[in-house]
């Protein structure tokens, strides 16, 4: 995985900031490639509640994870009841790394 374990720290720390502590986090993508270079960040936020602005949720946790990343792109998918659930939040839970 190329994402530093203070890195990761950082990460699991904006997730409870954004999403609360019970949220767990997953980096998924190419970041779990470590013969790759670049790239953006895709993480999955996985929450127990249902979620009532996830958009905007989403939105935080990506501003905050690309600031603290250097200004490095970052996507957010959300895992909720309340929300659909797509194809690639089944690559997020079988490919993904929980941080």
């Amino acid at each position: 995985m190329r994402l530093t374990d203070s890195q990761t720290k950082i990460i699991r720390q904006l997730a409870y900031q954004v999403a609360g502590s019970q949220s767990r986090v997953r980096v998924f993508g190419s970041r779990l490639d470590d013969a790759a270079h670049g790239g953006d960040i895709d993480l999955m936020l996985e929450l127990l509640e249902p979620v009532d602005n996830p958009a905007l949720m989403s939105a935080q946790m990506a501003a905050q994870v690309s600031r603290a990343m250097h200004g490095r792109k970052v996507d957010v998918l959300l895992s909720a009841p309340n929300l659909m659930r797509l194809p690639i939040h089944d690559i997020a839970f079988k490919e993904g790394k929980l941080l």
